[in-house]
């Protein structure tokens, strides 16, 4: 079983307008509310792809009630701690920009944390954990540690999509993967990262630090998968960005599944990228039709 945990999820409310403008009157022509949250999108993703998957996460009032709901009834199983407050709301607001406004999440406590923590203890080597997202502020700053070294103890395979200092707290454990896009590494060593070389270079450092693999997410240019032997690099179709919420979580699940059904790692990054576009391209998480249509123009190539 595939696992995800989303220690922050949201219903995400996204707001379509003409124009938007500060300080005035704004009229939305389409809404939509999502279940989100970057774990739980990779799980959606996962589904689509025809992959079982489980939520694990914390939820609580009526818009974790309304997450859970929505997530059941496209066959995806939830099993999350439930608390006492409402998990967050957050507003997107999708006009000539993208304004997001996210909410700070929950009150979670200790109690909380160590109904997660036994959850985890209950997989096995057969399952894999993909750890996503923010973490609310009442929750410890070592979190994804707790939960990664957990994983390793018991041999678990892990990956983790998550901001510079949750990823660099992870390093030490091994994880399968790591996806930072190419604004988050570059903020990662310090610097402007402005060739495929120096991309390679500072994956390596990540690997060497205990990453197993490093996915580098890069947009419109594409994106690379450096492994301990192998580098490759896919070129993206041209198409019209209509939303990038989602497109990084839509990698991550791209590639788990490939790998989890035996793809090979070429395959597997192939799926990912097309996966990620194809996100990209729709208003929301993209289908199984989306994706295999755009998975026909992905170009890889192999730099070693």
């Amino acid at each position: 079983m595939i696992y995800t945990i989303t220690l922050n999820p949201s219903i995400d409310y996204v707001m379509f307008t003409d124009r938007f403008e500060q300080g005035a009157l704004n009229r939305a022509h389409t809404t939509y509310k999502f279940a989100g949250g970057k774990g739980i999108n990779v799980s959606r993703v996962l589904k689509t792809l025809d992959n079982d998957t489980t939520v694990h996460g914390f939820l609580g009032g009526f818009p974790g009630q309304f997450i859970s709901d929505k997530l059941q009834s496209s066959n995806i199983l939830v099993d999350c701690v439930e608390v006492n407050s409402d998990t967050r709301i957050n507003v997107k607001l999708k006009g000539t920009s993208e304004t997001e406004i996210n909410a700070p999440g929950p009150d979670i406590n200790e109690q909380h944390i160590e109904q997660l923590m036994n959850k985890i203890e209950a997989l096995t080597t057969n399952d894999t954990v993909i750890i996503a997202g923010s973490i609310p502020k009442s929750m410890p700053d070592d979190i994804y540690a707790q939960i990664a070294k957990r994983c390793y103890t018991k041999n678990i395979p892990f990956v983790v999509d998550a901001e510079k200092n949750l990823l660099n707290s992870v390093l030490q454990y091994k994880p399968l993967f790591v996806k930072p896009n190419i604004v988050e590494l570059e903020e990662m060593f310090d610097t402007h990262l402005q060739t495929d070389e120096a991309i390679i270079r500072a994956a390596k450092q990540l690997m060497h630090k205990g990453a197993q693999m490093v996915f580098v997410s890069m947009g419109g240019d594409g994106a690379m998968l450096v492994t301990h032997d192998k580098c490759f690099k896919a070129i993206v179709p041209k198409g019209q960005v209509v939303n990038t919420v989602g497109a990084g979580d839509s990698t991550v699940a791209g590639m788990i599944a490939g790998l989890t059904n035996n793809l090979s790692i070429e395959d597997a990054f192939k799926q990912a990228v097309a996966c990620g576009t194809a996100t990209a391209f729709t208003e929301d998480l993209a289908s199984a039709t989306e994706i295999n249509e755009v998975l026909q123009h992905i170009q890889i190539k192999q730099i070693y």
